[in-house]
């Protein structure tokens, strides 16, 4: 969850090993952790050879298997040590994804790692405006978010296991209307990290509603679990 202002930054906070972003993510732990099926998605969901705007990129574990596939990605964290790590990016930016303005736009802008459920709406607000800001007319955006039922008290703790590593939500605990505290765990056999962050649980019309206020609009769930999305531009008429 990189790429955040000072705002986003209260109820964020990590533990571990190596450097911790102001957000609370700890570069070593992303630095080893292997990449799923989100490169897959991504190429299966835009035009190929297409220019992504990845915001939040992190440590670029999507990074260089984006650009392996053929696109060209321009990279955006804030955290200087995150974007060392970075390859096969064209580009990087060092900025914070709500105050980026490039001035160009791209076939692609890239909002993963569950961004759009910043526990601040205006934070989330901000995150859109970018996407919208960015992406070209007859471009798309893709959103990457967390599941409706995310935060259900049935549901945690869980974890799941990725090779050698188990990943366990501890705690999500309501600090607000929709908005939650969690606590996220990440257990090797010779280390451990633990992450605090805040997010915000939206609805479909939630979601919706958020986008159309930066004028964008879901043309799509690429995912079974809804929680992949891509959208597009709206034109006012």
């Amino acid at each position: 969850m990189a790429g955040m202002t000072q705002r986003m930054r209260e109820g964020y906070a990590g533990t571990g090993p190596g450097a911790i972003t102001p957000d609370g993510c700890a570069v070593e732990l992303w630095a080893r952790l292997t990449i799923g099926d989100e490169p897959e998605i991504i190429e299966a969901a835009v035009p190929a050879g297409a220019r992504i705007l990845e915001l939040g990129c992190g440590v670029g574990r999507m990074t260089r298997p984006l650009s392996e596939r053929g696109f060209t990605v321009t990279a955006v964290d804030e955290s200087p040590e995150m974007l060392e790590r970075v390859v096969g990016a064209e580009r990087t930016v060092c900025a914070a994804i709500e105050e980026l303005d490039l001035g160009e736009r791209f076939d692609v802008v890239l909002l993963a790692s569950f961004l759009v459920n910043a526990g601040d709406p205006e934070v989330r607000r901000g995150l859109l405006r970018t996407c919208r800001r960015h992406v070209a007319d007859g471009g798309l955006v893709i959103v990457q978010r967390e599941g409706e039922d995310w935060h259900d008290p049935g549901n945690i703790p869980r974890e799941s296991v990725r090779g050698d590593a188990v990943f366990r939500l501890v705690a999500s605990e309501p600090i607000g209307p929709d908005t939650y505290s969690n606590l996220f765990e990440y257990v090797f056999p010779d280390v451990r990290w633990a992450h605090t962050f805040v997010s915000g649980r939206l609805t479909e019309e939630q979601f919706a509603q958020a986008l159309a206020e930066a004028g964008l609009a879901v043309e799509a769930v690429l995912t079974p679990d809804r929680t992949w999305v891509r959208a597009v531009p709206v034109t006012e008429q």
